[in-house]
């Protein structure tokens, strides 16, 4: 008998603003957009974003997902990420270019924890 086999698992985020969404994921993040979803041109915008190895699916769509929800996100070299958020001087966020984890929270209250591999817990 065969086992079954499953991908990693793409969160879900709730988000209210595309222009926001856009500007902290894409711009801020480096994000890229692989797609965008609409059932017509006044639904509620439905995406994937991706960056390396990891994808997130943003939405406008009442009862998807929870403001507030936590995404743990581990990489490597996360200090070298830092430090390229940290050179785009953003507003809303300015981790320090040194840090070997940081919580960025969107502008949705979504928390996006980064965390080295080597700085294993």
């Amino acid at each position: 008998m065969s086992r079954p086999e499953l991908d990693a698992a793409i969160p879900i985020l709730r988000i209210y603003d595309i222009a926001k969404a856009k500007e902290f994921y894409i711009d801020f993040l480096g994000f890229k957009i692989d797609w965008e979803h609409r059932f017509d041109d006044n639904a509620p915008l439905y995406m994937q974003v991706s960056r390396s190895g990891v994808k997130l699916h943003l939405s406008e769509h009442y009862g998807d997902g929870t403001p507030g929800s936590a995404v743990y996100i581990r990489g490597h070299d996360v200090p070298a990420f830092a430090a390229e958020l940290h050179a785009k001087n953003a507003r809303f966020a300015r981790p320090s270019p040194t840090a070997k984890d940081m919580n960025l929270t969107d502008p949705f209250g979504n928390v996006l924890r980064f965390d080295d591999a080597t700085n294993r817990h």
